[in-house]
């Protein structure tokens, strides 16, 4: 029974987060998605009856209550199943799961605004900001080789999503970037990830 309509968009990463913890959680058959587009300068007014910030993804349940944006709703999905939870009950490892969230959050933020800047004309852009989201995001994956030996050994929580859509998103718009150069454990642990079933079915954009 579909009794969520979910804000769509195939290229957003953001929304592709919330399908790939919908499908993890078996809940993706209870999701009807509605493509709705919005841009940064033309906010679009029917979505802002339900998220008046015009953003992608936004969840209206049944009641016609408006949730948003994807880490609330990952969130939301994930107190709607009795399987071992992605958002963990131990503070500690909950933690560590949230931190790796903001981490792949972050992450496509800062692409998401690099994508935006590469779009305008060149005279335009920003040669500083540019630099400056390159920056961040070579050092979070490097951040994340240093880690990946314990993010694969770690038990599945929404830190890994977030990370597999990251990385995924910089493969999508920035493979100019070279990122898995020199981070073998991150390529090791991205390549396993990508095939789990729910990654499967929400794939990246091509």
């Amino acid at each position: 029974m579909q009794d969520m309509l979910l804000h769509w968009s195939p290229r957003s990463p953001f929304v592709r987060k919330v399908m790939i913890v919908a499908h993890e959680l078996g809940l993706a058959n209870r999701l009807r998605t509605a493509r709705t587009v919005v841009t940064a300068a033309v906010p679009n007014p029917e979505l802002m009856k339900e998220n008046p910030q015009s953003r992608l993804p936004t969840l209206r349940l049944a009641d016609g209550t408006a949730i948003y944006d994807s880490p609330v709703i990952c969130e939301y999905l994930d107190s709607l199943h009795e399987r071992e939870k992605l958002f963990p009950v131990d503070f500690a490892e909950r933690l560590v799961a949230l931190r790796r969230q903001a981490l792949g959050d972050g992450m496509l933020d800062s692409l998401v605004a690099w994508r935006s800047e590469q779009l305008r004309p060149v005279e335009q852009r920003s040669g500083k900001l540019i630099d400056a989201w390159r920056l961040k995001t070579r050092a979070s994956v490097d951040m994340l080789e240093g880690e990946a030996e314990a993010i694969a050994a770690s038990r599945l929580s929404i830190g890994h999503i977030a990370l597999g859509v990251a990385l995924g998103y910089i493969d999508f718009r920035f493979a100019h970037l070279g990122w898995r150069n020199g981070r073998p454990k991150t390529v090791a642990w991205l390549e396993k990830f990508a095939k789990r079933e729910s990654m499967v079915k929400a794939p990246p954009p091509r």
